[in-house]
Formats: structure tokens, C-alpha cells, sequence
């Protein structure tokens, strides 16, 4: 009697909860792109307005006080403050958006190796925000993402020779080590600059720490690129690897 075929294998069910499927990360990964391009608008928006500030704290100092000098300065201020506020909700949308992405490129890194992460998927999202881990648990996994998606090639062996067996070359992080440096580099001056400006009450103080927001602001750009790059070179790795690799396609 003819034997029926094997039931396909079922989907991979991590050690990190239930079974996982590739799903593609593309629509969020551009969501993310976007929304890091309005947040280095902004940044640039708050640069300009910041240097509005600096130029009337400057004229403060240097002629004092006066009714147009307060004028200008209530309307900078004013200014400055939009731009702080346009700032936070970038940011707040781009971190819930980056986030999701990051879970799904988690997600399909355990399917494209299923031992080869050293965090549970849910430490995707919980590890940014549980103090302390959160400078070192997000580039952990981001690491091991990293690692699973790369391209896997295998060096040609003559005819008659066994495939050697050897580790797979590691894949360079030059890029993912920049994202994570610079992401760290942020938090820290965006926190030093903000404590400054809050506790600046004399000229030349509210000058300095107007200073210091605004070479953060900098520091924000520099990071969104690179954090474009990231997004979209981790995206672009786990296209390729799905549609190509036997795990399917996207």
C-alpha cells in the first residue's frame, strides 16, 4: 500500500516563546526611516531656533536689559520651546516604531538560527526600558540579529573532497557598533545638556547650556543617519536571506 508523505515540519518554537514565522520587516523599517528623517527636521528646526537664543542672550550680556531685548527674548524662548516639544514627539514615535521593527527582525533572526541568541525575544522589547541592562541588552541582541541574518556563504570544495567543517566568517558590526555608540552618546549629552539649560538662570549660564543642546541636536542628526543605515542595511540583509535561503519568502 502506498505510504502517505511526512506532515510538513512545524514552524520554529523558540525557547523564548510560542512558534515564530518570517514575517517581513520592510513596511516598518521605512515607517522608521521616515519618522528618523522628521526628528533630523527637527533637530534642524531647533538648531535655528537655537541660535536665535544665542543671539539674544548675547546682546543681553553685552548692552543689557531693555523692552525690545525682553521682546526678542520672550519670542525666542517661545521659539525654542516649540522646537523642544516638536523634538519629543518625534522622538516618542520613532522609538515606539523603531521598537516594533526590532522585535520583528528579532523574530525572524531566531527562525534563520533558532540557537543562536543568547536573550529571550522578549528582552527585544523589554531591554530598552529596564534600567541598567538598557545600555548593554539592546546591543546584545541587536548582535545576535545581526549575526543570524548575514549572508551565509560556503567556499567551493573540488570534486571528490569533503566540505570542510569551520565556523562561518563573522560578519562585520563596523555599522551596528556606530548605531549603539552614538545611540549611548545621545542619551548621556541630551541628559547633561537639558539638566544645564533647566538649572541656567544668569546670561551667560542660559548662553552656555544653549550651546551644549544645540551640539547635542548635532550629535542627534549624526545618529539618525547612521541609525538609517542600520535600519535599512539589517532590513535589506533579512530580504535577501529570506528569499533566497530555504526558510521562504517574505
Amino acid at each position: 500500500m502506498p505510504v502517505a508523505p511526512p506532515p510538513p515540519p512545524p514552524p520554529f518554537a523558540g525557547f523564548a516563546g510560542p512558534a515564530v514565522w518570517l514575517k517581513s520587516p520592510v513596511g516598518l523599517a521605512r515607517a522608521t526611516m521616515a519618522l528618523l528623517g522628521v526628528g533630523m527636521a527637527f533637530d534642524v528646526f531647533s538648531l535655528w531656533a537655537g541660535v536665535g537664543v544665542v543671539d539674544v542672550v548675547s546682546d543681553l550680556i553685552d548692552h543689557g536689559w531693555s523692552a525690545d531685548a525682553e521682546d526678542r527674548a520672550d519670542r525666542a524662548d517661545t521659539l525654542y520651546g516649540v522646537s523642544g516639544v516638536l523634538q519629543g514627539l518625534a522622538l516618542l514615535a520613532t522609538a515606539v516604531v523603531f521598537i516594533c521593527w526590532f522585535r520583528r527582525v528579532r523574530v525572524n533572526a531566531e527562525v534563520f538560527a533558532p540557537d543562536g541568541h543568547a536573550k529571550a525575544r522578549g528582552w527585544a522589547v523589554g531591554g530598552w526600558f529596564v534600567p541598567v541592562v538598557n545600555f548593554w541588552f539592546p546591543r546584545r541582541i541587536a548582535v545576535d540579529i545581526w549575526d543570524a541574518s548575514a549572508p551565509t556563504t560556503a567556499a567551493a570544495v573540488p570534486a571528490g573532497f569533503e566540505q570542510p567543517v569551520a565556523p562561518p566568517a563573522r560578519p562585520r558590526r563596523t555599522l551596528l557598533n556606530a548605531w549603539w555608540t552614538l545611540w549611548l552618546c545621545t542619551g548621556v549629552i541630551g541628559q547633561v545638556a537639558s539638566r544645564q539649560y533647566e538649572n541656567a538662570e544668569e546670561p551667560e549660564a542660559i548662553k552656555q547650556a544653549v550651546v551644549s543642546l544645540m551640539a547635542s541636536d548635532v550629535l542627534n542628526i549624526a545618529a539618525a543617519v547612521v541609525a538609517i543605515l542600520f535600519v535599512r542595511r539589517l532590513t535589506a540583509m533579512q530580504d535577501a536571506k529570506a528569499r533566497s535561503g530555504p526558510e521562504g519568502a517574505l
